[in-house]
C-alpha cells in the first residue's frame, strides 16, 4: 500500500494540472510527437550514465537498460563520493498512451545487479507542442529495494529501512526528430533526508 498510495497521488495531481492545457487542444497530437525508441546519456554529478530504451516490436512493451553509478559499503555516507561502483539495470514497463489530457503513463518494474532488489515505478510524459514546438515534460516516480548494506541504485548512499524512493521533474526539450536535450531535479524525499536533490543534464538520440 505504501508503494501504491506515492503512485496514484502522483498520477492524480499531474492529470488534474495538465486538464486545462488538455481542453484547449486535442490530446491525440500532443502524445503522436513522444519518442520512446532513444539512446541518452546523462550527467549528474561525478556521474556518466548511458540509458537505451525501445518498444518492442508493435507493442506498448517499453524495455529499458541503463547504467548507474553509486556508493557502496558500510562507510559509503563518508566516502565524499570517492567508493563507488557502476551498475546495469534492466526494466520492463508497459506504455498507456494519452491515458488523459494527451499525456502517457508508463508503469514498469525493474532489478539490476550488483546486489540492488527489485524496482517498481510510473512515469507520466506530456507534450507540449501548443506551449513551444518541441518541448515536453515528464514526472517520474521510483521505489527500489536496497541490499543488505543499504545501497540502491536510486540514491548514492546507505537506506536504514530497505527502500529508497525518488520523484523525477524533467523538460525537455526536441531540436528536431533525431536529438532532444533534457534537464531533470530528483528528489530522494523522506527515505533519505541527509541526502541533496540530484540535477541531471541529457542529450538523446531518437532511432
Amino acid at each position: 500500500m505504501k508503494q501504491i498510495l506515492p503512485i496514484l497521488t502522483l498520477t492524480t495531481l499531474t492529470a488534474a494540472a495538465f486538464a486545462d492545457a488538455g481542453a484547449a487542444a486535442p490530446a491525440a497530437p500532443a502524445a503522436a510527437g513522444l519518442s520512446y525508441n532513444r539512446v541518452g546519456i546523462s550527467r549528474s554529478g561525478q556521474d556518466t550514465n548511458l540509458s537505451v530504451s525501445g518498444l518492442l516490436g508493435s507493442s506498448n512493451f517499453l524495455a529499458t537498460v541503463e547504467t548507474s553509478s553509486g556508493l557502496v559499503g558500510v562507510n559509503a555516507a563518508a566516502s565524499n563520493g570517492k567508493n563507488t561502483a557502476d551498475s546495469v539495470g534492466f526494466s520492463l514497463g508497459y506504455v498507456f498512451k494519452n491515458v488523459v489530457a494527451g499525456i502517457d503513463a508508463t508503469v514498469s518494474v525493474g532489478a539490476g545487479n550488483a546486489g540492488i532488489g527489485s524496482s517498481v515505478g510510473v512515469n507520466l510524459r506530456r507534450s507540449l507542442n501548443e506551449v513551444v514546438s518541441g518541448l515536453e515534460v515528464a514526472i517520474g516516480y521510483k521505489q527500489q529495494e536496497t541490499d543488505s548494506q543499504g545501497n540502491s541504485g536510486i540514491t548514492n548512499g546507505i537506506l536504514p529501512n530497505g527502500k529508497a524512493s525518488a520523484t523525477t521533474y524533467e523538460i525537455a526539450y526536441n531540436i528536431n526528430k533525431q536529438f532532444s536535450v533534457a534537464y531533470a531535479i530528483t528528489d530522494f524525499g523522506s527515505d533519505a533526508s541527509g541526502l541533496d536533490n540530484a540535477h541531471t543534464v541529457a542529450v538523446r538520440y531518437n532511432y
